[in-house]
């Protein structure tokens, strides 16, 4: 079947195969240390076939993690882990970007340093939100996630330097570039969010100070690294992890896209939380998005071929993310293009465990 979702296209300095993504997904199937082991190798590279690859969230420090064993790109043992995984990957021409993700409040003390308490924009609960962490009787399980600590200045700038090493780190080990995670209720989205950030310094307030801690990040890690290998994710109106609705969502974003525009990043990727059964992204916003940034653009959230092909040929989208039709199809873009059928993703093996529900699903015949 010919489209351009099959097609290659250029992405900054690398060459992809077609338009089609493994959009970040988190399996929590670290070894020790929060280091990635021989068996995620052998995960990514069945599903090099895709234009480009986005790792599962990959967490900057240890006060970034929010989530037992999900791997972290901060320790020598971890940068050598992915570093294997880029060479599996490279090995079977797939490229892979590292979503470099710090989970702000989104955490609980059991995963925190030292017991400390999570860190975000305030020391504000979120409501109803939970974590994948230790319980009170040690055990594994979704527990509530503690309160958070508000983030000080020199907290911010800690954060910021761990994104650039963590930028670094990506590159040192091979990977192609990085994606900032400032979607789903994260520390980038908590500050993003009018209602969630309550400060009232630089970094709260109007627009331009909500969006300031992404952006002098984002500046900080190209500068390391180069702007051409630096992308961001984001979710308009997104309520997953106890985000509350924003008045001030679309005001945000366009100003957003339009700095991110300027700064000529990597790609601009956007998940429509639909999927996760919250409100989707309005209509009639993707084409405010589209004319506010002109680079590459990822749309990701519920998309099977026909919807992908459609984004693209209304110039929607320049490539489009898929998840869960990844992890049941390592084969993914072939089945999509020659409209085989696919196999159903066993979601009890989501989240950790070993090869079952991981690297045994079938390519096709």
């Amino acid at each position: 079947m010919s489209h351009a979702l099959f097609n290659p296209v250029k992405l900054g300095p690398l060459e992809l195969s077609n338009r089609i993504v493994m959009a970040p997904m988190t399996r929590c199937r670290a070894g020790e240390g929060d280091a990635p082991t021989a068996l995620m190798a052998e995960y990514y590279a069945q599903r090099a076939s895709a234009g480009l690859m986005i790792t599962e969230g990959t967490p900057v420090s240890p006060q970034g993690r929010g989530y037992l064993w999900t791997p972290g790109i901060y320790t020598p043992e971890q940068v050598s882990g992915w570093g294997r995984i880029a060479e599996a990957v490279h090995q079977k021409n797939g490229h892979l970007f590292a979503q470099i993700w710090h989970v702000g409040r989104v955490s609980h003390t059991s995963l925190q340093p030292e017991g400390a308490a999570p860190e975000g924009p305030s020391d504000e609960q979120p409501e109803g939100a939970s974590c994948f962490a230790y319980d009170q009787d040690g055990n594994p399980g979704n527990v509530p996630t503690s309160r958070p600590q508000a983030l000080d200045a020199e907290g911010i700038q800690r954060v910021r330097e761990a994104f650039v090493q963590a930028a670094r780190n990506a590159r040192e080990a091979g990977l192609d570039g990085v994606e900032i995670h400032a979607a789903n209720g994260y520390l980038f989205d908590e500050f993003l969010n009018a209602k969630v950030n309550q400060r009232q310094d630089d970094y709260g307030g109007s627009v331009e100070n909500r969006c300031r801690f992404l952006l002098e990040t984002l500046d900080a890690v190209a500068d390391a690294i180069g702007m051409e290998r630096t992308g961001v994710r984001i979710s308009p109106n997104g309520q997953f992890n106890a985000m509350p609705e924003d008045d001030e969502m679309e005001a945000t974003f366009i100003y957003l896209a339009k700095e991110l525009d300027r700064r000529a990043i990597a790609y601009l990727h956007l998940n429509d939380q639909a999927t996760f059964g919250m409100p989707s992204i309005p209509d009639g916003f993707l084409p405010k998005i589209r004319a506010a940034f002109s680079g590459p653009i990822i749309l990701c959230g519920g998309y099977d071929a026909p919807r992908a092909k459609a984004a693209i040929d209304e110039g929607l989208a320049d490539l489009v993310g898929f998840g869960v039709p990844f992890i049941a199809n390592p084969d993914l873009p072939a089945r999509l293009e020659h409209d085989w059928p696919l196999n159903e993703a066993d979601r009890d093996s989501f989240y950790g465990g070993g090869e079952k529900g991981y690297t045994d699903y079938p390519a096709h015949p």
